[in-house]
């Protein structure tokens, strides 16, 4: 499943082919070559780099391990194998190669704390599904303190190697149909991170996820690499809120070299997100690689800073690059989506390279989230600072929906937003227009036409 990305166009037309979401993901399993049982065996330990950008950090470099513990499964895709996996786990943690074997089915129905992890390498050769039984997730499920976020289960530690090649799959379609009809149901995202450090995640296949496939809270120096993110509904349910990785509470954190097909943001970067690098990725369907939502909750100081994104490329989408801050007002985006008045800043953003196909808005910059109402954003404004933020080598084509502009830069006061420069911006409407609205910045600097009409934010 090695998958390199090295232009956007090449990524747009290497991946078509690989990253079909389908409602088949264990036959899909069962017919590959991971699907088949196979002699135990562990996996090699890929050799992850960080190329063309580099982080912060070095990559984690982890010493071999000396105990190899395999874990057992009843195999048929309904009893719990959780004491299975907890058993292995413990066993060869401080210096062991845990392996879900090839061809072998696991079945998750017990929340995991799995923060205890030390020097281990996780080789997921199989496939793994998460229980569908609702009741006892939104009891049992680990909780953050963010949005409502839960996760099937919390994995921190140090020095933690996760690879393999295998699908982990989320049991999605359950969790869309029961949001549908209760929109404050608990949904656990696929991957909860909570104080790890120093390891690699990689060569891994997602599926399903009820919410996000990735929440990062609370870790640093964490890379990954190689991640094929894919999932929808097969019913008229919307698989909402499955944003490929959201960051909190988090430094030092390296995306990279992935596929994405999900229903959200491709990447978003939550309060306190700082020195975080996202480079050659394919998004389809998303909203975007966005700074945000920040200034939700008052009281709290949100913090987004020393960002890079290269190399993106950016398919049927609401956005390609943007920043979304809530007003200095009480607003609601949905009944299980509201907030406004808290404050921060967003600084040293950077958007390099990206190529657009069918994104309704290119970029947009919008510090009135939540609110439909602009007169009202504008008479309070967000107390969140934007500055030092850079688009730039943008190409490509944007929707009709929001003809004939291609972006918007839109900032709630003139002392809000400062330093944001757009160059290299050769993204057109359907119509040949390359116009946007523009308010409170210095379009001086700005590589559209400014002076459209107010259109709508997403």
């Amino acid at each position: 499943m090695r998958f390199q990305l090295t232009t956007v166009l090449a990524v747009a037309s290497a991946t078509l082919s690989i990253a079909n979401p389908t409602w088949q993901a264990e036959q899909s399993w069962a017919k590959s070559s991971g699907g088949h049982s196979t002699p135990e065996h562990t996996s090699p330990r890929p050799n992850v780099s960080c190329h063309p950008k580099t982080p912060h950090k070095p990559v984690p470099s982890s010493p071999s391990r000396d105990k190899v513990c395999y874990v057992k499964s009843h195999n048929d895709s309904i009893t719990d194998d959780s004491t299975y996996i907890m058993d292995a786990l413990h066993s060869c943690n401080n210096g062991g190669h845990v392996v879900f074997k090839e061809g072998t089915k696991y079945m998750i129905g017990t929340a995991l704390d799995l923060t205890f992890l030390n020097h281990i390498d996780i080789d997921i050769q199989s496939y793994i599904q998460f229980s569908n039984d609702t009741t006892y997730w939104q009891a049992n499920s680990f909780r953050f303190v963010f949005q409502n976020v839960t996760s099937f289960f919390k994995l921190g530690g140090n020095d933690v190697n996760i690879y393999g090649g295998g699908t982990i799959d989320g049991n999605g379609q359950v969790w869309y149909d029961l949001y549908a009809s209760n929109i404050y149901t608990l949904r656990p995202v696929l991957f909860g991170l909570d104080g790890l450090k120093n390891s690699v995640i990689s060569n891994l296949v997602l599926r399903y996820s009820p919410e996000y496939y990735h929440f990062i809270a609370n870790s640093t120096n964490v890379v990954f690499d190689n991640i094929n993110i894919a999932g929808g509904s097969k019913s008229k349910n919307l698989a909402k809120n499955t944003d490929g990785w959201d960051t909190y509470r988090s430094s030092d954190i390296t995306i990279q070299n992935s596929v994405i097909n999900n229903g959200d943001d491709c990447v978003s970067f939550k309060p306190n997100s700082t020195n975080i690098l996202v480079q050659n990725l394919w998004c389809n369907g998303s909203h975007g690689i966005s700074v945000g939502s920040l200034g939700q909750y008052k009281g709290e100081y949100d913090i987004v800073q020393n960002i890079y994104v290269y190399n993106i490329s950016m398919h049927n989408a609401s956005d390609g690059a943007r920043i979304k801050v809530w007003p200095n007002t009480a607003s609601a985006l949905s009944g299980d989506l509201q907030g406004g008045g808290g404050s921060g800043m967003v600084q040293n953003i950077t958007y390099d390279t990206m190529l657009i196909d069918a994104v309704d808005y290119a970029i947009e910059v919008d510090q009135c989230y939540g609110q439909s109402n602009l007169t009202l954003c504008l008479q309070y404004p967000s107390p969140l600072t934007i500055s030092d933020v850079v688009f730039k080598n943008f190409k490509g084509k944007t929707t009709k929906k929001y003809q004939p502009e291609i972006g918007t830069f839109a900032c709630s006061s003139t002392s809000a937003c400062k330093n944001i420069v757009a160059s290299g911006i050769n993204v057109l409407s359907p119509n040949g227009t390359h116009s946007a609205y523009c308010l409170n910045v210095d379009e001086s600097v700005l590589d559209v036409k400014c002076g459209g009409p107010y259109l709508g934010f997403n």
